[in-house]
């Protein structure tokens, strides 16, 4: 017996199709580049990114207004390293990496190292700061929900890379890079070469 579907059933069969390749995408790439998994592509940006002192370049002048309402400036912190996340409540790999964060945060205080959050594309600032809330986040975290401050960080983290994190060395310049959601161990072998430093 031969089954026919009207125009209209074959219409919503095809965009629910459709519709399901770019959500199966974006489902198995975490939170647009947040994955774990290594890149497949030779060419793509390697996650984990230490950078030579001699090699290394200014960061961009990241600044603005924080989800407490203060205003922040990278340059406030020259002279202290730098850890400085990009994040979104809405991001699974946030979740996963955010206590990491804060443990190191708490653990490098007294080394004097900064911590600095880039929030980015959520809806309202609640979102955002229920997030640090649940998470426990002491640090501070720049509002930026259109990306104008993570723009600024072209050719290094691509706009799209959430999580990521940066560490910026004591002259304000990009020491390493992570594209990637961040483990205790990982997120401290980015910083001790570069807490080794003079």
């Amino acid at each position: 017996m031969m089954i026919t579907r009207s125009p209209r059933a074959a219409g919503i069969t095809r965009r629910t199709a459709l519709l399901a390749v770019p959500l199966a995408a974006l489902v198995t790439s975490g939170c647009a580049g947040g994955d774990t998994d290594p890149p497949s592509d030779p060419a793509a940006p390697q996650q984990l990114l230490a950078v030579p002192a001699a090699d290394r370049k200014p960061a961009p002048d990241v600044r603005g207004e924080t989800l407490t309402g203060e205003t922040v400036a990278l340059a406030d912190h020259r002279g202290q390293v730098v850890v400085l996340n990009v994040w979104g409540s809405w991001c699974t790999p946030c979740r996963a990496e955010a206590p990491h964060l804060q443990k190191v945060h708490q653990d490098t205080k007294d080394q004097n190292v900064a911590f600095l959050g880039i929030n980015t594309r959520d809806s309202t600032q609640t979102n955002a700061r229920n997030f640090e809330k649940d998470y426990g986040i002491t640090y501070p975290s720049l509002w930026d929900p259109d990306g104008r401050q993570l723009l600024k960080f072209k050719g290094t983290v691509s706009p799209s890379a959430i999580p990521s994190t940066i560490v910026i060395d004591r002259e304000g310049r990009i020491a390493a890079r992570a594209l990637k959601a961040l483990g205790e161990a990982e997120l401290r072998e980015l910083l001790a070469p570069v807490l080794k430093e003079g």
